[in-house]
């Protein structure tokens, strides 16, 4: 301890001969430029040297501080540490599945309009009732539309159902088979890795061609990387293998392309029911440059309106559906988990800012007698001051960034498990810090403010 006392009163006794010699050299009276210049500039030189040298003792004095009561410190930052993790990593969550459902959501696109029974609308006043005798979508309509829109690029109609895929004696039960018109490509978002698509003529005519996911693939061929040629049967009903869809990852929406066999929609109809509501029949409109959906939506409202011939004041019995209705309702539900995720964290960081504040305390009540030294010889309060707040956001950072490593730990070990991109990313690093910084100033501030405010007299006289 008076080794320690002497090597903090021979740092202030630093500082106080310098501030002697600023405060002497801006009394007297300088008759060159050069001399001036040179000593204007010394203060500031001064003034970084003296920041660099109080954050290296307040980072000192909070190291010996954790080292002397380990006990202590463990309790205080695990509510840091807690809370910043419980944040980090519901955002971290949030921000993957985010990015997910976005990506999904973009590869229906977003300047594209979906022609379908149900609204995607939700809420507890749904009327589900006015909907349900609806007709779905028929693939004549798709005709129809062609011939009279001018402000739609492409228009396509798919339907889906779930089959078994069999190759020789390798079998793909609950496959999700896709049977769609030509311009399908033109809409959907997606990459072929090997192969190639339909031509219109096979789509026109029916052909029994097919192009798989890459995990129906791997399933029906897990020793054939490249299969094309082959020929499969898709619930009794033979079809050759034209081409592979790209690998795209699990989708939050459930639409993407690995667990897809896609086939021409004149063949998809002798092996799914068209006209039935379990097939999902769509009709997808996608908008041409410049055009907006808005416009767009009131032209297909005109079209579907006159196909389907109804009267005026009769009530459209079809759904135009956008993109952005999905991403509205899951940017509430986003919201809602990042809300839970800070009160969560944020009872665990209101307990470690407490941990801290109760260090500092003691910390203040340890080294009384060194701070009346200090005064003594000449410090000023706001050294005080801000050497016990460096000491306390230290403090902090050390909690933050424990929370961020085990963050970072947990996704780095679910990229192996799960078949989708979670990252800790710059954003959520930087919000992880800022928020130790904060909780340390809060924290510190009190008991460093009551330390710069002590009596040196009275300061040297406590033991």
């Amino acid at each position: 301890m008076n080794a320690q006392i002497f090597a903090d009163s021979h740092f202030v006794y630093l500082i106080c001969a310098h501030l002697r010699d600023i405060n002497g050299a801006s009394n007297s009276k300088f008759t060159s430029n050069h001399s001036f210049n040179e000593d204007k500039q010394f203060p500031c030189n001064f003034t970084s040297m003296l920041f660099l040298t109080l954050l290296k003792e307040s980072v000192f004095f909070a190291w010996h501080s954790l080292a002397a009561n380990k006990l202590r410190t463990f309790l205080s930052l695990l509510g840091i540490t807690i809370g910043i993790f419980a944040i980090i990593i519901v955002f971290t969550i949030v921000d993957s599945l985010e990015n997910n459902i976005r990506g999904s959501i973009q590869s229906l696109g977003d300047n594209v309009v979906f022609v379908q029974k149900w609204p995607w609308t939700f809420g507890p006043n749904y009327p589900w009732w006015k909907y349900m005798n609806r007709p779905v979508p028929a693939y004549d309509e798709l005709f129809d539309i062609q011939k009279k829109t001018k402000t739609a690029q492409a228009v396509a109609f798919r339907i889906g159902g779930r089959k078994t895929m069999k190759y020789k004696s390798n079998i793909v039960e609950n496959a999700s088979l896709a049977g769609v018109s030509y311009d399908y490509y033109k809409i959907k978002s997606f990459e072929i890795q090997e192969g190639r698509y339909f031509t219109e003529g096979e789509v026109s005519a029916g052909y029994n061609v097919c192009i798989l996911g890459s995990k129906i693939a791997n399933g029906l061929f897990p020793n054939n990387p490249y299969p094309i040629g082959e020929q499969i049967k898709i619930a009794g009903k033979k079809a050759y293998v034209i081409g592979l869809f790209k690998k795209e990852g699990e989708s939050m929406l459930g639409n993407t392309m690995d667990h897809q066999v896609v086939v021409p929609y004149n063949f998809a109809r002798l092996i799914l029911d068209v006209k039935s509501e379990q097939s999902d029949p769509y009709i997808a409109v996608k908008a041409k440059p410049g055009v907006s959906n808005a416009q767009m939506i009131d032209e297909l409202t005109g079209i579907m309106r006159g196909v389907r011939h109804l009267k005026p004041m009769a009530d459209d019995d079809f759904a135009l559906n956008e993109t952005n209705l999905i991403s509205k309702n899951f940017d509430v539900l986003f919201d809602i988990i990042g809300m839970a995720g800070w009160i969560i964290g944020g009872f665990s960081i209101l307990v470690g800012g407490f941990g801290i504040a109760n260090i500092m305390f003691v910390s203040v009540k340890e080294r009384t007698n060194i701070i009346g030294i200090q005064k003594s010889l000449g410090a000023k309060n706001y050294f005080i001051l801000l050497q016990f707040l460096c000491e306390s956001v230290f403090l902090a950072l050390i909690g933050g960034i424990i929370g961020l490593l085990l963050t970072y730990g947990i996704t780095f070990l679910a990229r192996g498990s799960i078949d989708m991109e979670i990252a800790l990313t710059k954003s959520n690093i930087i919000l992880g810090i800022t928020i130790s910084v904060l909780i340390g100033i809060i924290s510190g501030f009190v008991p460093a403010y009551s330390a710069s405010q002590l009596d040196p007299v009275e300061a040297i006289r406590s033991t």
